[in-house]
């Protein structure tokens, strides 16, 4: 998997999320020339596109999506402290053409945030992943087990989701927890137990792997990024991955998503797990 998928595009133009703190906000105003760049520096976790993640080999998409603020349209967009360039419409676009040309592909969206949508632009979605996939969403219903058809072509969870959200599409809710400390976070499997992964439908268990800065940090910081610190704690985060084992059982991880996926050989790490089943 790879978190906050859409960061590769964010607007270097665009105004700061209003779901961020009045602090940033207020800081942004006064020097945005300043402290946009350093926002924008510690927003980005991809630099891969959405096709060429999926190429890459990856097969669940972190989707948060927002509404901007005063935006008398309907378009929605990704978020990461700054808006995407790119609307969701056109990226669940991206994604369905990738899904017809590989038939047997299992594509997982893990949509979430919903920053400053009302229940109209909620439905708005709902029809839009409606009309995008059509026959390719995965009904609740189906197996995971031995009988899992082998046309499917997606399954589509959610989290933090409104209840129209399960009524409309029937989907599972799961949640998300981060942390910065990166020895803490490789020195305890109980850690990352208990912070880390995501029970979902008694099928799935999401080891979510990324660093994420306060605004403190990141001020006592100017001059660095999230990538720079992400490619430092790759070789630890090598060794973890190593360490796991896939499977149904609740030591045991499915999906493991980080920044940067194209680095030391993260998602053929992940895949490599499969061979101890």
């Amino acid at each position: 998997g790879s978190h906050d998928t859409m960061t590769y595009c964010l607007d270097k133009n665009s105004a700061v999320s209003g779901n961020e703190s009045k602090l940033v906000k207020f800081l942004n105003k006064c020097m945005p020339c300043i402290v946009h760049p350093i926002i924008m520096k510690w927003s980005t976790t991809q630099v891969l596109t959405v096709t060429e993640q999926l190429e890459a080999g990856i097969r669940y998409l972190d989707f948060r999506i927002a509404h901007k603020a005063n935006d008398p349209t309907m378009s929605l967009y990704f978020v990461h402290m700054v808006y995407t360039t790119v609307t969701v419409q056109d990226i669940l676009w991206e994604v369905l053409r990738w899904l017809e040309t590989h038939p047997q592909e299992v594509v997982i969206l893990a949509c979430r945030n919903f920053d400053g949508l009302t229940k109209k632009l909620h439905c708005h979605l709902i029809a839009c992943i409606k009309e995008i996939f059509q026959g390719k969403l995965c009904p609740r219903t189906v197996s995971m087990g031995s009988s899992f058809s082998p046309f499917l072509r997606m399954i589509y969870y959610t989290n933090l989701c409104p209840t129209v959200w399960r009524k409309e599409l029937n989907l599972t809710v799961m949640s998300v927890d981060n942390s910065r400390d990166t020895a803490l976070l490789f020195s305890s499997k109980e850690y990352l137990m208990c912070h880390l992964l995501i029970f979902v439908s008694e099928k799935f268990f999401v080891a979510g792997i990324n660093l994420t800065e306060n605004l403190k940090y990141i001020l006592v910081h100017p001059f660095g990024s999230l990538k720079k610190m992400t490619l430092q704690s790759l070789p630890c985060l090598k060794i973890w991955i190593k360490q796991q084992y896939p499977g149904p059982k609740k030591e045991c991880i499915n999906i493991i998503a980080g920044d940067f996926i194209e680095n030391d050989d993260f998602v053929k790490d992940v895949i490599e797990l499969n061979t101890k089943i």
